[in-house]
């Protein structure tokens, strides 16, 4: 359908591509993948037509649409978010109304051997054509239903878009490109604004449609569901793998230690010859030879090695403070501000070295909860307990409100650093990957990931038992992701996280809370139970671009059959699981109690000079009294299995 060849784009000297050559075909799902500033967004913006290349040509068909949604956009005000989704079908409305035209003029016409007529004929006839292969359904209901996908309620149509953050006015766009059906999608960071059910939503409608999709994404889960094919750009070239992005890692790096291979087999190769040379270069029975031999070095075709970007946040968190049993408690508790309740009659209770994420629609209250718990708000009515001994890291998603722009990175960090850490913030900075004189840069130049960093950064310098993390993976790239991931696995305090990201919700925590329709449930399961849960809203059927043929009329659904006995079971099952869950958690544990009791049953069995027994004694048995307490909850709970 479209064909890049030999693409060169150079900016200020530097060569971003280097004679490119690609394809797409019809109904491809196709995964931009590269380092940032590699290309990947000017790449979707030459095959839109936003952007010419240096050199090269984009041949593509003049009947193809492309729909482009970039990362960053201006928004129309002064209309409401309906009327504003419904200007995508200006052309449809316009068709209609030149078929209706000609249909009357039609049936007022008597001069049925004229030219006229017969041309109008055809007119009428062609714009029957054209109305036959838009949607079945009126555009207002296909609009509705997009928008309800995206995460819009029915009574946030008529509002108007200026009322809206710059997230939502993202949805509003990318409800617009989906609506008019293009035969190219070209869409930069998608999931960057949505929830986790408008993610799965927006999911199963690419998967579905029928034409081409092209992504750019650090959400790996979602470009392992949606794309069968990765394109990766790498200092100015690209590499074509017919895999998702999962399987494109693996295939990258077979590919990257084969080109390391022969690149130290080639330089093998070059010092040697180069050795001969030197050596034979003033003896004139040689000099055939070694003319030979320079002039194979000078035709020689050169293996480069790919950049790497290794760059990645590495770093773990501190020893956490012992705290309570119970972290938090809440017992009725409604939550919101000054004339809006967000939700009410919450309980939600919260135990030492638990991992919680809290998930739902964006508006339902977590971060709403998430400040209640932290003592920013106070509740509306109900009980909000923070147990004994709780010192809570708050990571809030506005960095860019509570970092002060006027500070430096140093200057952010050194005026909190207390004690021994203030002789290793630069280290700790270099961990999250600011080095040299990027510690000298004011925070109002810093990126939205650079702040997200330097947000985290400043959780390293506390004593916190209890992290309360309010969507920090925003702004990140996959492999920081992977490693932030990786530290609060390891992290030995209370964690609650607010987070759409499926992948890094994996594997993560223990337990959720559901925030919706104004109500808090503990949900007995771990993020992949909820995911199944989620209403299938997407449609079935593949999803036609307008140039295709009519879709076939929805068939009725077969009827369900004892509904009543399904549900009485699965309440059964979401019971059994709460209690395996938990059981599973005391399991893991009381493992970790063991281990550490055994590390001072070692140390108590032969101590040191160093060693104050005292204190290794009172450890020891509070470690006991602990375990103890969570063999004897075990043990019930073993029992109502």
């Amino acid at each position: 359908m479209i064909s890049i060849n030999t693409l060169n784009v150079s900016f200020g000297g530097e060569t971003l591509f280097d004679n490119v050559s690609f394809s797409l075909t019809d109904g491809e799902k196709v995964g931009l993948a590269g380092k940032n500033g590699a290309g990947k967004s000017t790449l979707l913006k030459i095959i839109c037509g936003q952007m010419a290349p240096t050199s090269g040509s984009i041949d593509k068909p003049k009947n193809v649409r492309c729909g482009y949604l970039p990362q960053i956009m201006s928004h129309n005000k002064g209309i409401s978010v309906i009327d504003e989704v419904m200007t995508v079908f200006r052309e449809r409305f316009a068709l209609e109304e030149e078929f209706t035209a000609a249909t009357e003029a039609l049936a007022s016409r008597t001069d049925y051997e004229s030219p006229s007529y017969a041309a109008l004929i055809e007119r009428v006839n062609q714009l029957s054509d054209l109305l036959s292969v838009q949607e079945s359904e009126p555009p207002v209901v296909s609009a509705g239903r997009v928008l309800k996908g995206l995460g819009f309620k029915e009574e946030d149509f008529d509002r108007m878009t200026e009322t809206f953050s710059q997230g939502w006015n993202m949805r509003m766009e990318l409800a617009k490109i989906l609506l008019s059906a293009p035969e190219v999608m070209l869409l930069d960071e998608p999931t960057n604004h949505l929830d986790i059910e408008s993610i799965q939503w927006l999911e199963k409608f690419l998967k579905a449609y029928s034409g081409t999709v092209v992504l750019v994404s650090h959400d790996k889960r979602f470009l392992d569901n949606v794309t069968t094919r990765t394109l990766e750009i790498s200092v100015g070239k690209l590499y074509d793998y017919k895999v998702p992005y999962s399987q494109y890692l693996v295939l990258r790096q077979e590919r990257l230690q084969q080109q390391m291979a022969a690149w130290q087999n080639q330089q093998k190769m070059i010092e040697k010859t180069e050795e001969f040379i030197e050596r034979f270069r003033y003896k004139a029975t040689k000099s055939n030879q070694v003319q030979s031999r320079i002039k194979a070095l000078d035709r020689l075709d050169r293996i480069e090695i790919d950049e790497t970007d290794l760059s990645a946040i590495s770093f773990k968190f501190p020893p956490a403070l012992r705290s309570g049993d119970v972290v938090y408690k809440a017992v009725g508790l409604s939550a919101g501000y000054p004339g809006k309740v967000v939700f009410t009659d919450a309980d939600i209770e919260i135990k030492r070295g638990e991992k919680i994420a809290f998930v739902g629609r964006n508006g339902e209250g977590k971060t709403t909860q998430l400040r209640v718990i932290h003592g920013e708000l106070s509740p509306l009515d109900g009980e909000s307990k923070v147990g004994h001994n709780v010192a809570f890291g708050y990571y809030a998603q506005n960095q860019e409100d509570i970092l002060d722009k006027n500070a430096t990175v140093w200057e952010t960090v050194d005026r909190i650093a207390v004690g021994e850490i203030r002789t290793k913030l630069r280290d700790l900075l270099a961990g999250f990957l600011f080095k040299g004189e990027d510690i000298d840069k004011k925070v109002s130049v810093l990126s939205g990931g650079e702040r997200a960093r330097l947000g985290m950064a400043k959780l390293m310098l506390g004593t916190f038992n209890c992290l309360l993390l309010d969507e920090p993976t925003n702004h990140m790239d996959i492999r920081s992701k992977e490693m932030l991931k990786k530290a609060l696995k390891a992290y030995d305090g209370t964690l609650i996280v607010v987070s759409h990201d499926r992948d890094f919700l994996d594997g993560l925590v223990d337990r959720l809370y559901v925030f919706r329709d104004g109500r808090v449930k503990d949900f007995p399961g771990n993020i992949n139970d909820f995911l199944d849960t989620l209403d299938d809203a997407a449609p079935q059927q593949p999803v036609k671009t307008q140039a295709q043929a009519p879709a076939q009329a929805a068939q009725p659904a077969p009827q369900q059959k004892g509904a009543g006995a399904y549900q009485a079971l699965k309440s059964e099952n979401k019971e059994q699981k709460k209690i395996k869950n938990r059981i599973e958690f005391l399991e893991k544990e009381s493992d970790k109690l063991s281990q550490k009791m055994k590390e001072l049953e070692a140390k108590l069995s032969a101590p040191t000079e160093k060693d104050d027994i005292m204190e290794l004694t009172r450890q020891y048995l509070e470690l006991k009294r602990d375990l103890d307490a969570k063999t004897q909850e075990w043990e019930k709970l073993i029992e109502t299995m």
